[in-house]
């Protein structure tokens, strides 16, 4: 009951710096499922130095002339690869 008590009284904290951690948080977990969504973990057998080897190398890129060719192909695989997913996914309740 206590636990329970705590947890709601911790969802419900509105003090700027955990409202902060809390939209950090929850970035960082989509942030990683779009990994998983990819199939990087398993393509890399979960080595997470090749993984952020990957993330550098596409950083790189952006930093790099043809920027704007990357994000516009890089957005048009993203979106194929959602439309893909879309079955898959299930109805919100």
């Amino acid at each position: 009951m206590r636990n329970r008590r705590s947890a709601r009284i911790a969802r419900s904290d509105t003090r700027a710096w955990i409202v902060k951690r809390r939209e950090r948080t929850r970035q960082l977990i989509e942030l990683g499922g779009l990994v998983a969504k990819a199939g990087l973990i398993e393509l890399t057998d979960d080595d997470r130095t090749v993984i952020f080897g990957i993330l550098v190398e596409a950083a790189a890129a952006l930093h790099g002339e043809d920027r704007d060719k990357a994000l516009l192909l890089w957005c048009r695989r993203g979106k194929r690869a959602f439309e893909a997913l879309a079955p898959e996914r299930e109805p919100r309740a």
